[in-house]
């Protein structure tokens, strides 16, 4: 991450709570507490005030920032349970996405109004099934791959644990028997494959354009009955 971006973080970071400790920024961004004091300075240098209160952190002045983006505190609500559920049933690289937004969403709310959303968020909780495993960073990827439509090559684990190499073109994103599924057009059975995301062993987004011009809607796949 650039220094601009870093500061436009910072920033983001500073509108989203009450006070941030020089501690927050210096873990979040991976930097120093002395890089912390000098982009706080700069941040303040640009103009935008930022002010300091002893034992709490740094804050921005309130009534600086017009918010571009109006939500209600019931959107943000209902944002904050969709986090503790993207949590629970997608991945890493999905939650790492939804967890920067929310906080650019913190950022646009009414000071009494974040209170509040701190106050829900540690009075939420998701008890997930010992069998749902999300330990893996994939989705994303083929979210990309199907609205790119661009093919991914893949490593796969059969059920006779062998290693699978295969080139596919994803056509959707399955939730079902506690797993993330991958329906994708497979080049080399030439026909349409089922393959669950945590026997994936390695997965690439390839620049490649799909072959096969018009696919199949995900809706006329056929899943299993029974799972």
């Amino acid at each position: 991450m650039n220094r601009v971006d870093r500061l436009f973080g910072i920033v983001t970071l500073l509108q989203s709570r009450k006070h941030v400790p020089a501690e927050r920024i210096s873990e979040k961004f991976e930097i120093s507490i002395r890089t912390v004091y000098r982009d706080i300075k700069a941040i303040g240098e640009a103009g935008i005030p930022v002010s300091f209160e002893v034992n709490k952190g740094y804050f921005i002045v309130p009534g600086y920032f017009t918010p571009p983006v109006s939500f209600t505190l019931e959107e943000a609500n209902a944002l904050l349970l969709s986090q503790s559920l993207i949590g629970g049933f997608g991945d890493r690289s999905v939650q790492s996405t939804f967890d920067s937004a929310l906080t650019k969403i913190r950022a646009v709310l009414k000071q009494v109004d974040k209170e509040k959303l701190a106050l829900l968020d540690q009075s939420i909780k998701l008890q997930l099934p010992q069998q749902l495993n999300s330990e893996f960073e994939y989705l994303s990827k083929v979210q990309q791959a199907i609205t790119e439509q661009h093919q991914l090559k893949i490593s796969y684990a059969s059920l006779k644990e062998e290693t699978l190499e295969r080139t596919v073109e994803p056509i959707g994103l399955v939730f079902y028997a506690f797993s993330w599924h991958i329906i994708a057009y497979c080049h080399l059975r030439k026909d349409y494959r089922d393959f669950k995301i945590k026997r994936i062993q390695t997965l690439h987004k390839t620049n490649l354009p799909f072959e096969i011009s018009s696919h199949i809607p995900l809706s006329e796949y056929k899943l299993p009955v029974n799972y």
